[in-house]
């Protein structure tokens, strides 16, 4: 693993540990196990260093998303199958948690920018999909933009906002299940 590789992995932990205000160049550092001078070598500044954790993940879930969609499988059955691989990033979605945390909290700039960022890239990536579905004429004629923006937030209020009123977050299947009855339901058109 290179150096770079390793300091991208060192910054995603300590911004999901500390969110992005708390988190200091000397603390990716010691995580990486790097002088402070060698990030500096790779990233002008921890806004920098952040903007490629993010783009990184971004980039990351697209790719093994897309790896994983069946162009002969139908929309629900690649829609279940992306759903599956998104909760599978659970535990790096911790990280948009903290930023989401720390967006309503402190309102940090550079948090509402990324966040913003994440929201649109996502969103624009699941209304393709959804598109791709109208045209093979699986999906119902909706709003792709709607849509996807509906299933980004509903998404996000299960692995976020739920564990803030309940004791136990829910697991995969329980997602999952909620998901393919309701609103992959709705949006399949009827045979």
């Amino acid at each position: 693993m290179d150096r770079r590789h390793e300091i991208l992995i060192a910054a995603t932990k300590s911004f999901t540990l500390f969110g992005y205000k708390a988190t200091t160049i000397e603390q990716v550092a010691k995580i990486a196990n790097v002088g402070k001078g060698t990030i500096y070598t790779f990233f002008k500044n921890k806004e920098e260093l952040f903007q490629e954790v993010v783009f990184h993940l971004i980039g990351e879930m697209k790719r093994e998303t897309d790896q994983l969609i069946d162009v002969s499988a139908s929309f629900m059955q690649n829609a279940h199958t992306a759903l599956m691989k998104m909760l599978q990033f659970r535990e790096r979605h911790l990280l948009f948690a903290k930023l989401i945390d720390e967006e309503r909290a402190l309102g940090t700039p550079e948090v509402q920018q990324m966040l913003l960022k994440i929201e649109s890239e996502i969103i624009s990536y699941v209304s393709m999909r959804i598109r791709n579905g109208i045209a093979k004429g699986e999906v119902i004629d909706c709003n792709p933009e709607h849509v996807a923006f509906l299933l980004f937030k509903s998404y996000l209020a299960f692995i976020v906002d739920w564990q803030l009123t309940h004791n136990e977050p829910l697991n995969e299947q329980e997602i999952l299940t909620l998901f393919s009855e309701t609103i992959f339901r709705g949006l399949a058109k009827k045979k």
